[in-house]
């Protein structure tokens, strides 16, 4: 069956016999191809550095006399290289099984040995022209999630942190692969007194992105009129409830900051807790609570209260720091990074964040494993 014109797939051909080109483009063309033609891997080559095939069919051998297949073998690893999406099928007159291992090896979907038979030549280059049209359409639309994920996980972040008098707050949130499962959050109540919080869901992705999104639009919408991070922490739990499918879930952790008062508040929902490092080297950490946002909807939280003092340091962080790991297979850990925040405890916000991150990319091998945020305040 001739294809309709607006469908013709365009075809590269491969084959430094003239008349096996010759045929090859009759039979192809009067079956609604578009066809071009090389006798060499350099053609092959140069041809797809500034067009895009929707197949390649290609000979493995380009030298009189030979069988090994070795220069067709060399142009496969360097296609692939080139487009890893391109559906190739190669031909030959001698075919071992150990050629066509190492050919699938490189990047080859089918075999059409010489001389073939119209109709299963023609049944497997369809084959593969709609493999690689639909491995295309895969790759395009996740591209389209990524960047919508990527938009997502952007406004997710404060576009300006508070800083009031006594206060100084510093943050990163360093996402293995974007669209990033972290996020971070600080709100301004007014009168010398803040609302922070940090959270990680479960999975990636844009599903990922946009529970997250529904919890800072919960949290911006609830927190001003909860009187207590308690009460704000079970309103957001039922809300994650109601609207997460099974088996996605949340860890958060909020407070209130009242830098008037010297009081912090808190309530944990299963997250990392958080460690408050006194000027003296005292380490609180902030565990009261309950279980992660979404899975038990009638959760009762405990709530934490803590006095704040001129020089304590607050560091909120996500698993990804802690869970970095070395060549051997070691976490950083929550005991180094308290450990050095403690040595470090007279540096200001700034300096203390941008050290224990030094310290996690160098402990890491400079590889980056899991999304890593961490926020910092210190009190002056």
């Amino acid at each position: 069956m001739v294809m309709p014109e607006s469908k013709a797939p365009r075809t590269l051909i491969a084959d430094d016999q003239p008349d096996v080109l010759e045929a090859l483009r009759l039979l192809l063309k009067s079956e609604g191809y578009q066809i071009e033609a090389v006798n060499s891997p350099a053609g092959v080559l140069e041809k797809l550095k500034s067009n895009s095939y929707d197949l390649l069919l290609m000979d493995l051998n380009y030298t009189r006399d030979t069988t090994s297949g070795e220069e067709g073998l060399d142009l496969l690893t360097r296609i692939q290289a080139i487009d890893q999406t391109l559906p190739v099928v190669a031909m030959t007159a001698w075919g071992s099984i150990e050629l066509a291992v190492e050919a699938m090896r490189r990047g080859v979907r089918d075999f059409v040995l010489k001389p073939w038979e119209n109709p299963r030549l023609l049944q497997t280059l369809r084959s593969q022209i709609r493999w690689g049209r639909q491995k295309r359409n895969e790759i395009r639309i996740e591209k389209e999630e990524v960047e919508d994920a990527r938009a997502v996980g952007a406004a997710l972040l404060p576009q300006s942190i508070p800083q009031l008098p006594g206060i100084e707050i510093s943050s990163t949130l360093q996402p293995a692969r974007p669209p990033s499962g972290d996020y971070f959050d600080v709100l301004d109540f007014g009168a010398g007194k803040l609302g922070l919080c940090i959270a990680d869901v479960v999975g990636k992705g844009v599903s990922a992105a946009l529970l997250m999104s529904n919890v800072q639009a919960s949290v911006r919408a609830l927190a001003p009129d909860s009187a207590t991070p308690r009460d704000l922490m079970i309103k957001l739990n039922r809300s994650v409830a109601r609207n997460t499918t099974p088996g996605k879930f949340v860890t958060f952790f909020y407070c209130t900051l009242d830098r008037v008062a010297g009081r912090l508040h808190y309530a944990n929902a299963g997250h990392s807790a958080p460690a408050l490092v006194r000027e003296s080297g005292e380490v609180v950490r902030l565990e009261a609570g309950g279980a992660v946002l979404g899975v038990f909807p009638e959760w009762n939280y405990e709530q934490g209260e803590i006095e704040i003092r001129a020089g304590d340091r607050l560091l909120l962080f996500t698993d990804g720091v802690t869970e970095a790991s070395n060549i051997q297979d070691e976490e950083f850990g929550e005991e180094r990074l308290i450990g050095l925040a403690s040595v470090l405890r007279d540096r200001s916000a700034a300096e203390l964040k941008d050290r224990i991150m030094q310290a996690v990319t160098h402990y890491a091998g400079g590889r980056t494993q899991d999304d890593a945020t961490l926020v910092v305040v210190a009190l002056s």
